[in-house]
């Protein structure tokens, strides 16, 4: 009974100091709606006074926020990484096919202006973060491979690197290995959002292939990693391709593996390990 009694006394400490991960709705003025992000701070955080890098973590297409925790094929991934690394991460929710851009067609698809506005300077004030580019990496699977690596093309001044895992890294969905329905599906989708836009060479600005000039200007660390069976392992290699004849630095990797849950439980802890080395904690 006494050491029962030990056990039960001790127990509230070790659950307070596992990672916490909090539920929280941010305001879009923007686009005059509430839209919810998970927030996973490392044990230390309630134990000292000191700030935080932060990973912003983003999910694919017909995607939500709580992906990364509720999906992947290691239980406390998220968890477990923010613990190793010592840092924040944030995953935050948006539209289902939204690709995390501005629309010129429709005010309620602004996600854009909305991550870079309104999320981020939210979880600035909210959470002891290091508010600085230095202190700052995005990545994300499928559209959010795409969000990551356009915000962060396009925001240089927030991010000191970025990452996409599965990537949508065209737009294009005449290079998706996919069936034609899903196709049309896309493509009208695409233009409800976007009007007609080029999706030839010379590319758009809303596609990250249409973007690579910015990314070797800006000089942020970049990781792409694409499954060899993924049916966008063709836009990552355009995106390679380019990368590497414009001259822009890039770690990229192809390793067996689809568009698949198990294959980005994987990745994540590998784009932890490349971004570890670029996070300033001071």
């Amino acid at each position: 009974m006494k050491n029962l009694l030990i056990l039960l006394f001790f127990l509230p400490v070790l659950v307070l100091a596992q990672a916490k991960v909090d539920t929280i709705e941010v305001y879009s003025s923007v686009m005059k709606k509430n839209l919810k992000a998970a927030v996973t701070t490392p044990e230390s955080y309630g134990k000292s006074a000191k700030k935080y890098p932060t990973l912003y973590l983003l999910h694919g297409g017909s995607g939500a926020f709580r992906d990364w925790h509720k999906s992947v094929t290691e239980q406390g991934l998220v968890n477990r990484l923010a613990n190793e690394y010592d840092l924040i991460i944030v995953t935050p929710g948006v539209g289902p096919a939204s690709y995390y851009y501005d629309s010129p067609q429709l005010d309620s698809v602004q996600y854009e202006t909305y991550m870079i506005e309104e999320l981020i300077p939210h979880i600035d004030k909210t959470y002891r973060t290091l508010a600085q580019k230095e202190s700052r990496a995005i990545t994300g699977l499928s559209m959010g491979g795409h969000g990551a690596i356009t915000l962060s093309a396009k925001h240089p001044e927030l991010f000191i690197a970025a990452g996409s895992m599965s990537g949508v890294m065209n737009i294009d969905t005449r290079m998706w290995k996919v069936p034609a329905e899903f196709r049309n599906l896309r493509q009208e989708g695409q233009k409800v959002m976007l009007g007609d836009i080029q999706y030839d060479a010379p590319f758009s600005e809303y596609t990250a292939v249409g973007l690579t000039d910015k990314m070797k200007s800006n000089g942020l660390a970049l990781i792409l990693d694409c499954g060899v069976d993924d049916f966008l392992i063709d836009t990552n290699r355009q995106m390679h391709q380019i990368l590497l004849e414009n001259g822009t630095p890039h770690e990229y990797i192809e390793r067996p593996g689809a568009h698949t849950w198990p294959y980005w439980t994987e990745a994540l802890p590998v784009h932890l390990l490349f971004f570890d080395k670029y996070l300033k904690r001071n």
